[in-house]
């Protein structure tokens, strides 16, 4: 059974997640749309809401030339473009320029680049380098060397390798931080147990959970070859600090942070920090003020290593909806309604 109200807000909205879900129809020009269709809005009255193309066909209605309902909607289209062209640039010896990658797949290389940046927040070229620099990670915790690994992984030469700035060097990774030196730290907090990880630069992991040895276990996941060393003391500052932003959010303490990511994560988690306490960002909007589609900005949130000091809490969906927060949304909701509560007194 179709939500009517819900149906006519996903059409005011355009919301293409909506697509294949339901149809619309307007009784004065006897067409039936997808929700996203950009056409001008019809009045409320004369709309019906179908649960799927055949029913609005059955019901006389016939399909707008604009949206094809019947076929891929934009989204899809979108999504097997962007498909193909990583599949191309996956098996290709060498990256193909733009030009010749739009080429390939027989569109114009404006649209391509829009449709690619849009879909992960990267360029063909950046993807690609992104993607053999995965490769070269891949390869490097069973290599006999890093120059071995980097031409498997398809560099032409070790200067490609060190090209690119990361938080761990190409030899640090073949033995997947080995030789690297973790302190970390563990308190209880109005949201269950906290642990935090820190290298010499910064903290590099803050954990919400409930149980020592699983967050234990998480950390070592991500640092697997690093020593790690239990140091309650030396960073019980930082503890008490992070403590203090949960009691009160606007107390949010300016520590170092060593933040270990893609160009384009490093760029959502800033835009992330600049979100003040007490107010919150649709996906959506994050993503149209980087340039980028809501569900890379999605991806980045997800992957960040450091909880509230990168505060992706304050990402919501659609009607400020909590959805996702890899601590759970239960932590989620009281973050926010703690920062809401302090932005009013």
């Amino acid at each position: 059974m179709l939500d009517s109200e819900r149906c006519w807000q996903a059409l005011c909205e355009r919301d293409s997640r909506f697509d294949g879900r339901f149809v619309f129809a307007v009784q004065s020009t006897g067409i039936f749309c997808r929700p996203s269709c950009p056409a001008r809005r019809p009045k409320r009255e004369g709309v019906t809401f179908h649960s799927n193309a055949e029913d609005a066909l059955a019901a006389g209605f016939r399909p707008c030339r604009r949206c094809s309902p019947q076929g891929q909607s934009p989204a899809e289209q979108l999504d097997a473009l962007v498909i193909a062209a990583c599949r191309l640039l996956d098996e290709a010896p060498q990256t193909p320029t733009l030009e010749q990658l739009a080429a390939r797949i027989g569109v114009s290389s404006s649209h391509l680049a829009r449709a690619f940046k849009a879909r992960t927040g990267l360029t063909p070229h950046a993807w690609a380098r992104a993607r053999r620099r995965e490769r070269l990670e891949e390869r490097l915790p069973g290599a006999d060397s890093v120059l071995g690994a980097a031409l498997d992984a398809g560099y032409s030469s070790m200067r490609g390798v060190y090209q690119t700035a990361a938080a761990m060097s190409p030899a640090q990774r073949r033995t997947r931080g080995a030789g690297e030196t973790l302190r970390y730290a563990f308190s209880r907090c109005p949201l269950g147990l906290l642990l935090i990880g820190a290298s010499d630069k910064g903290i590099c992991a803050l954990l919400f959970g409930d149980d020592e040895q699983v967050l234990l276990d998480e950390l070592q996941s991500r640092f697997a070859a690093a020593e790690l060393t239990r140091d309650q003391d030396g960073l019980g500052d930082w503890l008490q600090s992070i403590l203090a932003q949960l009691e009160e959010p606007s107390r949010a303490p300016m520590l170092p942070l060593d933040l270990r990511g893609s160009a384009f994560q490093q760029r959502v988690w800033q835009a992330l920090q600049a979100i003040p306490a007490g107010q919150t960002r649709r996906y959506a909007e994050l993503a149209q003020s980087l340039g980028s589609h809501a569900r890379a900005v999605a991806r980045a949130c997800a992957s960040n290593p450091v909880g509230l000091l990168v505060p992706c809490h304050r990402v919501v969906g659609a009607n400020q909806a909590l959805t996702g927060y890899r601590w759970g949304l239960e932590r989620k909701a009281a973050l926010l309604a703690a920062e809401k509560r302090h932005k009013g007194a």
